[in-house]
């Protein structure tokens, strides 16, 4: 099992930064990725970033050029949000997929709040 803990959300205003980070515990081995997503009031859950273990990066067009993904060390991703706009508000969740022998793996935070104002 691998626990995922989120941390750094919170309120700014259009135009400001915020980071997040997740730090991974417990049998945090064979990571093929990690990353974040985003859900907003009433949508699915999309994918925000995530950066594959050879640090081969993924963004949505929507965050392309403001945030930036970042692994701090093998266990700890983080997510640097500039330039924030109010469509940036969602509850953004960390993510861990894990190949193993044994079969491939996903593991989800609870997800933290993000609110923008304008």
């Amino acid at each position: 099992q691998v626990q995922l803990v989120e941390s750094g959300g919170g309120l700014a205003q259009n135009g400001g930064s915020l980071r997040l980070s997740c730090t991974a515990s417990g049998n945090v081995f064979n990571v093929n990725s990690m990353g974040w997503y985003r859900q907003k009031p009433g949508e699915e859950r999309d994918l925000v970033a995530t950066m594959v273990t050879n640090s081969q990066t993924n963004y949505a067009d929507s965050v392309k050029g403001r945030f930036t993904i970042s692994r701090d060390n093998d266990n700890t991703v983080s997510l640097q949000m500039d330039d924030l706009k109010p469509e940036d508000t969602a509850v953004y969740s960390c993510n861990l997929r894990q190949r193993t022998a044994h079969g491939n793996y996903e593991y989800w935070g609870r997800g933290t709040q993000v609110t923008i104002s304008s």
